[in-house]
Order: structure tokens, then sequence, then C-alpha cells
């Protein structure tokens, strides 16, 4: 195989960030065309600057990595402008141009990097402070190394993307799109979790099953939308109300947990169930300003219950909560009568 082949596609096969397939690239792209240096630029058009990524010097012409120039400066702008890659008298052409004049550029080749076929990205160069003649053989060249360095970034770029879209499924699956609290999934996990540090630390697990009393009658007075804003606003107001390694999440409907760990040491567990549904209950308590409506909320029914050390697992602590909080909606009926 071609020595320069072989190096090639040596490359390709294991460059695994745009770094490691660049400065090979570049260093082919010296050998190729005997150009003193060869380097990599992106271009910000938004902010009107070009800056050199990475670059390979080799003799007393020196494009340092970093470099940030004005984009209408540049040479690389004329030659896309005007379609003229190449040119052995750049000092003469493009003697406008600040940047290239302070380099020392005579002889200059470069080929545009673009993803998804024409959003441009940069440019791969070479220049030399001397004439130099460059085959028409080696422009192709460096076009094609341009056209890999820009599938790359294209591949990356997508990979991102699935990545992205991966984590914002995967964050949607367990999140409750009207409240942002945990949904039932994402509840049921956390607390998995809680559990879990309980039984390694030796600590008791508080549950609280939260049912928004009268959530229905206030739906059907004024209307869905309040309804949604009232269980945002709960949401908000537990969400207040927790403290570190507590959390909260919204089973459905009207239904709400929260869960902690406990009791404090100079508390005894039933002490400790009560502060934490004393304190969960009167976060739901208050005025509610929705929209247009004034809401006196009176407050949920709470039933907490205290599980050991590893006792039990997430459901069934859940579904124990939910009877304790039947029990004080009886109670909170009868109270009312």
């Amino acid at each position: 195989m071609d020595p320069i082949l072989d190096r090639l596609s040596g490359t390709l096969v294991t460059a695994r960030n745009l770094e490691e397939l660049t400065r090979p690239l570049l260093e082919l792209v010296e050998t190729i065309t005997g150009l003193e240096s060869t380097y990599l630029t992106m271009i910000d058009e938004a902010r009107g600057v070009q800056n050199i990524l990475y670059s390979r010097n080799v003799s007393s012409m020196t494009i340092p990595e970093g470099l940030s120039v004005p984009w209408n400066d540049t040479l690389c702008k004329r030659a896309l402008d005007c379609g003229r890659p190449y040119t052995c008298d750049a000092d003469i052409e493009w003697s406008d141009s600040d940047a290239a004049r302070a380099l020392g550029i005579v002889t200059y080749l470069s080929a545009p990097v673009r993803m998804g076929g024409n959003e441009l990205y940069g440019t791969l160069c070479g220049a030399s402070s001397t004439r130099h003649e460059v085959s028409v053989e080696a422009q192709r060249t460096l076009a094609l190394f341009a056209k890999l360095i820009g599938d790359h970034l294209e591949r990356e770029r997508l990979v991102d993307q699935l990545v992205q879209a991966n984590e914002r499924l995967a964050h949607s699956a367990y999140i409750d799109q009207l409240t942002e609290l945990p949904n039932r999934r994402g509840l049921q996990h956390d607390l998995d979790r809680l559990l879990a540090q309980g039984a390694r630390s030796g600590t008791h697990a508080l549950v609280a099953f939260v049912d928004l009393d009268g959530f229905k009658t206030l739906n059907d007075t004024y209307g869905h939308e309040i309804g949604d804003l009232f269980l945002k606003e709960v949401a908000n107001r537990l969400r207040v109300t927790l403290r570190a390694g507590d959390l909260a999440g919204r089973l459905g409907g009207d239904e709400f947990v929260v869960a902690g760990a406990g009791p404090d040491r100079d508390q005894t567990t039933e002490e400790a169930a009560r502060a934490f549904q004393q304190r969960v209950s009167q976060a739901t308590v208050g005025e509610y300003r929705l929209g247009k409506a004034r809401i006196d909320y009176q407050g949920a029914s709470v039933g907490v219950v205290a599980a050991e050390p590893g006792a039990r697992d997430a459901s069934e602590l859940i579904r124990e909560a939910d009877a304790a909080m039947y029990v004080v909606k009886r109670e909170r009926k009868l109270g009312t009568q």
C-alpha cells in the first residue's frame, strides 16, 4: 500500500476525537504539499472571527494554535469568496489582508470544512513564507482531508444529539410533565434509593401520602386550567419544604408522596412521624393565587408511616401511607360535622 494511504487509513481507524484525527492529517498535508505551516480553523461567523484550532509548523513560519483573526481579514474568506483555494502570490493578490501580511504568508492553500453537506465549520489550510508550487493532485488531497474532517464532525454532532435525546427521554420517563416532580416511576426509583441508604446507615424512613381534599370541587368550579395551576403550586410548596435528603413526587391526579429519613436523635419514631406529617400538611395550607382566582385552601390530608431500616419495599410503604391518609381524611370529615 502507498505509505500515505497506509498512514491515512491508520488515522481513520484509530482517531477517537477531532484532535486525534486532525494532527496526523496536518502532518500528511505537510508531506504532500511541502508547505511549512498546516492548520485547521474554526469560523465563528456570528462573532466575525476565525480561530486556529490545531496547527503544525516545520520551519520559520509559525501560525500558533489559539490565534484569533477577524474573519473579513482572512485569506480563507477571500479564497472562498472568489473560489480560488490556492495561490503562490498571496502577498500580491491579497495584500490587503493584515493578518496574512503579519504572518508573512506568500503561498496559501485551503479547503472548506463543511458539516451536513453545506454548513461551514472552518477551513483546512497550508501556508509558506516563500513561493511554492502545489500540484492539482495535492490540492485535491487537501479537499479530501477537509471532507473527512467535516464527516467526522457531523458524526460527532449526530452522536451528541442522540445522547442528548436519550437523556431527555430518560429524564421525561421519570418526571411528571405538569409539576416537574418525579412521577410514579421516578418516585419509586428515588424511594428505593432512600430505603437502600437507610438500610446501610441504619436509619428509619418516613413516607407521607398527600391527598388534596376538595380538588375535584376546585377543578369543577374554576376549570382544569386553574386546577393544573393549583397542582403546580402544591408541588412548588412541597418542594420548598423538603430538607436535605428528602424527596417528593406526584403519583398522579391529586396524589403526592413526600419521604425522608428520621427520627432525629432527640425524637422517638412516633414523634418524628407526627412532626413530618405536620410539616408536609402545613406546606399545603394557605392562600393560592392562581390567575384571577384566589383560593383559601385548608390543606391536604396527609398520612405518614415510619419504616425500620430495610423492613419494607417502596410500594408497600406507599400503600401503608395511603391507608394512613384515609384515616386522617375520615377524622377531618368527622371534625367538620
